[in-house]
């Protein structure tokens, strides 16, 4: 997960980072697998009846094929049944890639913030705060 992450993000998580992620309370997390490879991963946390995607990579040589759009979908799946109605994350303004991806998969814009993301020799990046119902479990 640290080689996925550090491959899909300017400022990568470490292996301490993510492991405390998931043993918080409420943290969850889904690998893509192709035989003993990993190809991408969603890690989520549901609390009081909300579901936030923390993070989602996906290997660079497997994006467009669909990995990231079924981690989306086992994500949802996990915060529903853990009773969260609605699922929430934040993407970078300047990323269409995953824009795309999570607009296909039912998301809406909910909120904005400035400057979320630093950039390396640049300003850092907006955040857009996106959201999706999800049905009752």
């Amino acid at each position: 997960m640290v080689r996925l992450h550090a491959a899909a993000f300017d400022a990568a998580w470490s292996e301490a980072d993510l492991r405390g992620l998931l043993e918080a309370e409420g943290g969850f997390g889904v690998v893509a697998e192709d035989g003993d490879r990993a190809l991408g991963f969603i890690l989520c946390r549901a609390a009081a009846g909300e579901a936030e995607v923390l993070t989602l990579a996906v290997d660079p040589a497997v994006r467009r094929r669909g990995c990231g759009r079924a981690l989306v979908e086992v994500g949802a799946a996990g915060a529903q049944t853990r009773g969260a109605l609605s699922l929430f994350l934040e993407v970078a303004a300047d990323n269409p890639a995953a824009l795309g991806l999570y607009e296909a998969a039912g998301f809406a814009r909910v909120g904005l913030r400035r400057g979320y993301y630093p950039r390396p020799g640049g300003p850092a990046a907006d955040a857009l705060v996106l959201a999706r119902a999800l049905p009752p479990a």
